[in-house]
């Protein structure tokens, strides 16, 4: 008969880590007498992390006391003390290889379900004293798992843990964990997985990306998709190849289109659309090359490509391009990358941009027309002026071609030579206010570029409008958004050089950023060196387990310590355990 071993509650405290400040409850301390378990937590406990911990599929965790014994003898470690996993429950017996996803237990007076294996991060390392903690909960199979509470009840120390009910398909909680983190992911048992009506929403979403994209996850360089949802098909060509300027044209006062098509005849590969390139310039010669990235805005073509830049204020990529380029000359080019594309559906499509942010949004319109699409396409754009309204009369013209076609324009500074309902059609800002004011559908796909301030108050007016996460889609001029979960906020930096003397090592360049630093030796990881940078960057485990760090690597080759359990996919790298074994650019 299983027992309750101990009852274990913590409340968030800020522990000092690495420099910085991490707000958890991974601490957790036996209680004595009896404790009321409620839906979601037991009295006395809090989650310090509830985007990644606590909720109503995750309110107990559960860690049994062979585990305890195995790290014992893993680690080489003895005195261990009951909670210190992190865990609500400590039990004698229920082990990860025989517990089932959707069993149900008895403790005390209260009901428990099983809902989904432990998703670790790192703050259990720091607990431990042990960073490789998150992999190897995984890779030994022993993660520990939640339960959710079917009816609350008192537990304590010494009851005995009664099973009331089977879980269907009788997949066990290690099976579940290694569907997930593991390679080897079987169609039938992903199938199996999602019948089961007690797995948590997260993991079914996980399996669901899975089974979708089935046919990219056969082989390892294809990536995790329930993992990574933004894993893609692997870049057309790895690094740089040389293209020729075939055409420029203003767009804009500030905006030009390049047109750059094969330098050895050869074709490229038709982008989808949405997608950008890196561009690698030497504006100066002798001086290091210059890194950006470009949405393509053109038609997706496999004969040339086009991308289309905003001249900024001492931008030296796009003084270049804009005012000194010429038809002929060389530019080392990237393959098409990046998962802002249009979606599969026949619902209606949202194209929403602010300025030159319209070039992604304009390649998906192109897309739309080419396959003279039935779908009901919104096209929504906002700028200063006339000046500032690049593609006006090419998106006017696709627009056109369209059965369902809407285009609904705004000018911020209107000028008085700025004609309304011809130039434009409403003075002010794109703002939630104004796709109501148009009768924008709610059952819509969006897709959002512009600036910063743009995105934020959208993408937060649609998710106050109901629009689903899964129906908002971004791309971000720049570095992307960082993710450091349990970290306390800091002031936002400009990426620059780490502090010291420089590395020795090779050249590593942040193509977002616009950094390019030398390699030291002496740190862990290209995750490590970002943080030294101020360079955005996401993670959770760092240890190669959870994805949340996978970048695209431009070009070169890096090392894995420790290896990721499930590899990244091909043109891809997990930062939070890799180093560079030579010149490497990643898109940061």
């Amino acid at each position: 008969m299983a027992r309750l071993l101990s009852v274990n509650v913590g409340v968030p405290r800020d522990v000092a880590w690495h420099g910085q400040t991490v707000h958890t409850s991974v601490w957790k301390a036996p209680v004595a007498g009896r404790r009321m378990v409620r839906r979601l937590n037991i009295d006395g406990d809090r989650q310090g992390d509830l985007a990644g911990h606590g909720g109503e599929q995750r309110a107990v965790l559960v860690y049994q006391l062979d585990s305890y014994r195995f790290w014992e003898r893993e680690l080489g470690r003895s005195g261990s003390t009951f909670g210190q996993f992190g865990e609500n429950l400590t039990v004698d017996g229920l082990p990860d290889d025989e517990v089932c996803i959707g069993d149900r237990y008895r403790v005390g007076g209260a009901i428990f379900e099983v809902t989904q294996p432990r998703v670790t991060c790192y703050r259990v390392g720091i607990r431990m004293n042990e960073p490789r903690m998150p992999a190897l909960l995984v890779s030994s199979g022993r993660p520990g798992f939640y339960m959710r509470v079917l009816q609350e009840g008192e537990v304590s120390a010494g009851d005995e843990i009664v099973k009331v009910a089977d879980g269907p398909e009788r997949m066990t909680v290690a099976r579940v964990n290694a569907l997930l983190y593991l390679p080897g992911h079987v169609r039938a048992d992903l199938e199996r997985a999602l019948r089961i009506p007690a797995l948590s929403p997260g993991w079914r979403g996980s399996f669901q990306a899975m089974l979708e994209h089935e046919g990219r996850i056969a082989g390892t360089p294809a990536g995790n998709p329930g993992l990574d949802p933004t894993s893609s098909a692997p870049p057309a060509w790895p690094g740089f190849r040389p293209l020729r300027i075939a055409r420029i044209a203003r767009e804009s006062s500030s905006v030009a289109s390049i047109e750059l098509e094969p330098a050895d005849g050869s074709p490229l590969v038709a982008a989808l659309g949405g997608q950008f390139v890196v561009l690698r310039l030497r504006p100066t010669p002798g001086s290091p090359p210059v890194l950006r990235s470009y949405s393509l805005s053109g038609a997706p073509s496999a004969e040339r490509y086009r991308v289309s830049v905003k001249r900024e204020p001492h931008g030296v990529a796009s003084t270049y391009l804009v005012d000194r380029a010429r038809v002929g000359d060389r530019v080392e080019v990237s393959a098409p990358r990046g998962t802002f594309t249009l979606r599969d559906g026949e619902g209606p499509v949202v194209l929403l941009s602010a300025g030159v942010g319209a070039t992604p949004v304009l390649a998906m319109l192109h897309v739309l027309a080419a396959e003279a699409s039935r779908r009901d396409v919104w096209w929504l754009f906002g700028g200063r002026n006339r000046d500032d309204h690049p593609f006006r009369e090419e998106s006017r013209g696709l627009l056109r071609a369209l059965l369902g076609g809407h285009s609904h324009v705004r000018y911020s500074r209107p000028r008085p030579e700025d004609v309304p309902g011809v130039d434009f059609d409403a003075p002010g800002r794109l703002t939630l206010a104004a796709l109501e004011e148009v009768g924008v559908p709610r059952d819509a796909d969006f897709y959002l570029c512009g600036p910063p301030a743009f995105l934020r108050d959208l993408t937060g007016g649609l998710a106050g409008w109901g629009i689903s996460r899964g129906r908002i889609h971004t791309e971000v001029f720049g570095p992307g958004e960082a993710m450091t979960p349990g970290i306390a906020p800091a002031v936002a930096r400009t990426p620059h050089p780490p502090l010291g003397s420089p590395g020795p090592g090779p050249l590593v360049s942040f193509a977002r950023s616009g950094l390019a630093v030398p390699w030291n030796p002496s740190l862990g990881s290209l995750l490590e060196l970002a943080e030294a940078c101020d360079v955005p960057a996401r993670w959770s485990c760092r240890t190669g387990v959870c994805h949340n760090c996978q970048s695209g690597l431009i070009s070169g080759k890096v090392g894995y310590d420790p290896e990721p359990l499930d590899p990244p996919a091909a043109g891809s790298v997990l930062i939070c355990c890799s180093r560079p074994a030579g010149d490497v650019i990643i898109d940061l």
